[in-house]
C-alpha cells in the first residue's frame, strides 16, 4: 500500500495562514484519497484525529525533528520552513510558498544567508518542488539553484469562502461607504498609498484591517491625522473570520497596494463576492487578480486617485463583472489543489519521474 506523509506541524496555530493552509489542504486530500493509499499527517497531540479516521496520524516533537524511524513512499512538506525532514532514501516533495523573508530589509545579510542555505539544502533534497504561483516559480529560480533535473510546479493555493456571508454587522463597522484592506500591517504591503482616495472621495471610510503592532501602523494613523482624515481611517487590528467576511461582502471596493506577494489571497477572497479589486501591478498579483482587476499604474498620489475613480466607473457600468470576478476566483480552490497533489504523489510513487525531469529540463 503507497503511503504519503504531510507534514502539517503548522496547524498547532489555527489561526495563522500556515495552520489554514494545513488544514484545508489536508482535508480535501483526504476527500479525494485514492484506494488502497494511505496517508499520515505530523500533528500535534491535541489534534490527533484531526481529519477522521481515514487518515493516520504522527505526533511532533521536538526530538522527532533529529530522529524518527518513519518510512513512507512519498514525504510532503508543504511549506518551505518544515522543521522534520524524511531519510535521504525517501522522496522529498518540497513546496516553497515564496522567498519574500529574504527581500525584508529589516533582516540582516547574514541572517538571510543563513536562511537560503536551509531553503537550498532541502531543494538538493527534493525529488519535485511545488510553488504557489508562478511569478514564485521565477524568484525560486533567481535567488537559489534548482537542479535541471528537478521539476518545479506551480500549484495554486486554494481559497475557502463561506457559502453565505454574515448579515448581523460586526461590532467593528464603518458608519458609511467604505473602502476594505486586510493583512499584516508592514511597510511592504503600501497601504499609505491609499489615503490620498479619502482626501479624493469625502464620502468613503478605509478600513485597514490586521496586526499593526508595529512602527508602521504608527505612522499611517500620523499620516491620517496631518491630511485631516483620521476620523474616517478605521484601523481594528486582528479580526475574526465573521467580521472579515462581513468587511468583504459590505465594502465598495477591495484595496491591495502590496509591493511583495507570493499569492495575495485576500485578493481572491474579495473576488469571490465580486468586489472590485485594486492593487499593485507587481510580483504575483497580476496572476492572480486576471484582467478584471484594476491595477495601480504607479502609486503617486494622482495616479492612485484617478485609477479609483476610472475602476470604479467602470464596475458600475458593467454589471457582468461581478460575476467574471468570482468565476476568476474559482481558479483556487482547494478541490483542484488537491487534486494536482495527488497526481504528483502518484507520479512520484510510480517512478514517472522522468517525464516530469524531462519537462523541468525543457522549460529552463
Amino acid at each position: 500500500m503507497p503511503r504519503v506523509f504531510l507534514d502539517t506541524e503548522r496547524m498547532a496555530n489555527l489561526t495563522s495562514g500556515l495552520g489554514q493552509l494545513c488544514l484545508h489542504l489536508g482535508r480535501e486530500l483526504v476527500r479525494q484519497k485514492p484506494p488502497g493509499w494511505e496517508i499520515t499527517f505530523l500533528v500535534s497531540r491535541e489534534q490527533v484525529g484531526i481529519f477522521g479516521p481515514l487518515a493516520t496520524y504522527k505526533v511532533a516533537a521536538k526530538w522527532r525533528r533529529l530522529w524518527h524511524p518513519w518510512k513512507f513512499d512519498v514525504w510532503h512538506c508543504p511549506y518551505q520552513g518544515t522543521r522534520f525532514l524524511p531519510g535521504r532514501s525517501t522522496p522529498l516533495i518540497y513546496t516553497i510558498l515564496d522567498l519574500n523573508y529574504l527581500s525584508l530589509p529589516e533582516y540582516s545579510l547574514q541572517r538571510r544567508a543563513r536562511q537560503k542555505k536551509r531553503y537550498q539544502q532541502r531543494i538538493n533534497q527534493a525529488v519535485a518542488i511545488t510553488t504557489i504561483s508562478a511569478y514564485v516559480a521565477q524568484d525560486i529560480r533567481e535567488q537559489l539553484a534548482v537542479p535541471a533535473h528537478t521539476p518545479l510546479q506551480v500549484i495554486y493555493c486554494g481559497v475557502e469562502t463561506p457559502s453565505k456571508a454574515p448579515e448581523t454587522p460586526p461590532s467593528i463597522r464603518p458608519d458609511g461607504p467604505f473602502l476594505f484592506f486586510i493583512g499584516m500591517l508592514q511597510p511592504y504591503k503600501n497601504v499609505h498609498t491609499l489615503l490620498p482616495i479619502l482626501e479624493a472621495f469625502p464620502e468613503y471610510r478605509l478600513v485597514l484591517a490586521g496586526p499593526d503592532d508595529r512602527p508602521y501602523g504608527q505612522e499611517i494613523r500620523e499620516q491620517a491625522r496631518q491630511m485631516g482624515i483620521a476620523d474616517r481611517l478605521l484601523m481594528p487590528g486582528p479580526i475574526d473570520e465573521s467580521t472579515k467576511w462581513w468587511l468583504y461582502a459590505n465594502c465598495d471596493a477591495f484595496m491591495f497596494p502590496s509591493l511583495l506577494e507570493g499569492f495575495g489571497l485576500p485578493v481572491v477572497e474579495a473576488m469571490a463576492l465580486g468586489k472590485p479589486v485594486f492593487c499593485s501591478p507587481l510580483t504575483s498579483l497580476p496572476e492572480v487578480g486576471g484582467s478584471d482587476a484594476f491595477y495601480f499604474s504607479s502609486f503617486e498620489a494622482a495616479d492612485v486617485v484617478e485609477t479609483f475613480r476610472r475602476g470604479m466607473e467602470a464596475f458600475r457600468n458593467d454589471p457582468a463583472m461581478p460575476d467574471r470576478l468570482r468565476q476568476q476566483s474559482q481558479r483556487f480552490r482547494w478541490e483542484t489543489v488537491a487534486a494536482d497533489y495527488w497526481k504528483l504523489y502518484q507520479q512520484v510513487y510510480s517512478g514517472e519521474m522522468s517525464q516530469l525531469q524531462q519537462q523541468a529540463s525543457n522549460a529552463l
